[in-house]
């Protein structure tokens, strides 16, 4: 009889723990519900901090900001310009510290910038803000408000994609009939190569040893191309290839060269074939048709190496990761949404989803490298 009370006694109190922890996880809920309530307002603030130019301002000033003179360097009223503030700091987009010198505005708060702020920084080295102002204009936000019907049109009749609903065209086409588009696009994405080409030469500088010319495809502006030739001395020569357009604007540099055309049709030819967040924008066949066109480009020694995320779906292996490795995986998530909104059917993909597409283009040897720094892997694949 004592032990039936004393299991009843153990089931009562697995009940009142279960309980509270249901009790628990409901009080969650009811905060984190207003993250996503006002999620959109991290965005704006930290657009509307570039477009002021908080950054560039404590910069240029060369030392920290009071309230009063980073209001009066922007043309603000405190009150307004300590809101935003609070908020940035709260976000640790920026810093307080305290200013115990009394002088004619008396002790108070002092603005210094930290490694976030100083990515938001318009003419910075590493600077995101473009990439900020890009993914935030109307063009690229408009079509989030179109996913759902996307996704239930799709089961009908394929019908429009949320930015084609949005805009009237796809992307690649509203790009290059909008000039100013155009030049955010081609700045965001010089963004991102500005930061990953410089994490990929810090951590993966040897996956060039050898490599005497190296085609970019779909390379933009020139960036990454500029960066990776005069990281690798090795590299004699450089082609920056992407559509006329894109081409006819991009950047100039020693030992690169510039070919417009279609990475559908052909790709110039080098020892090794540069893609970097490029696959990403497109379904398996056509990621299959660019490969293997790049399979024809490169020399028999040559191979591919292609700069995307990896996402892993396997839960043991996420049980098994760090915090790092988890928030990378969560940007990678963020960015297959923004290929579902903004791309015809372009997506993030699996390990196994990238061994598919390497596989039906002919390159049956590859290596995954991680790139310390960076929200994107690096692939190399070698023809059979």
């Amino acid at each position: 009889m004592a032990k039936m009370q004393e299991g009843g006694d153990h089931h009562d109190e697995l009940t009142c723990r279960a309980k509270e922890e249901d009790e628990q996880e409901e009080e969650r809920a009811r905060i984190d519900i207003y993250k996503y309530v006002f999620g959109f307002v991290e965005m704006a603030v930290v657009k509307c901090a570039i477009e002021l130019g908080i950054a560039d301002t404590i910069e240029c000033h060369g030392r920290p900001m009071s309230l009063k003179e980073l209001s009066s360097a922007l043309g603000c009223t405190p009150h307004n310009i300590h809101r935003i503030m609070r908020f940035l700091v709260n976000r640790r987009i920026f810093k307080e510290i305290k200013n115990d010198i009394v002088n004619d505005e008396g002790a108070g708060t002092l603005y210094v910038q930290t490694s976030l702020s100083r990515l938001l920084i318009k003419s910075g080295e590493r600077s995101m803000a473009s990439f900020v102002l890009m993914e935030s204009s109307k063009p690229m936000l408009a079509p989030w408000h179109c996913l759902s019907s996307r996704l239930k049109a799709e089961v009908i009749d394929n019908s429009l994609t949320p930015f084609e609903e949005a805009n009237g065209q796809d992307l690649w086409s509203y790009t290059a009939a909008n000039p100013g588009h155009n030049q955010l696009f081609n700045e965001a994405m010089a963004c991102n190569a500005r930061v990953t080409v410089a994490a990929i030469l810090d951590s993966c500088l040897e996956v060039f040893d050898g490599v005497g010319s190296i085609v970019d495809v779909g390379g933009g502006n020139g960036t990454a191309m500029q960066l990776l030739v005069k990281g690798c001395p090795s590299i004699k020569e450089g082609i920056l290839f992407d559509l006329p357009h894109v081409v006819s604007v991009a950047l100039k540099s020693d030992r690169v060269v510039h070919v417009g055309g279609d990475m559908f049709e052909s790709v110039p030819k080098a020892d090794a074939a540069f893609l970097m967040w490029v696959l990403h924008d497109w379904e398996d066949k056509d990621c299959i048709q660019i490969l293997k066109n790049c399979r024809e480009a490169i020399s028999e020694k040559g191979k591919v190496i292609i700069v995307e995320s990896v996402i892993e779906n396997n839960k043991e292996q996420n049980n098994g990761m760090k915090k790092d490795e988890l928030e990378f995986k969560d940007v990678g998530l963020f960015l297959d949404m923004v290929m579902m909104a903004h791309t015809n059917k372009g997506k993030e993909r699996t390990l196994d989803q990238w061994v598919y597409v390497l596989h039906q283009a002919g390159f049956t040897r590859y290596n995954v490298r991680s790139i310390k720094g960076a929200i994107s892997s690096l692939i190399e694949a070698f023809p059979i």
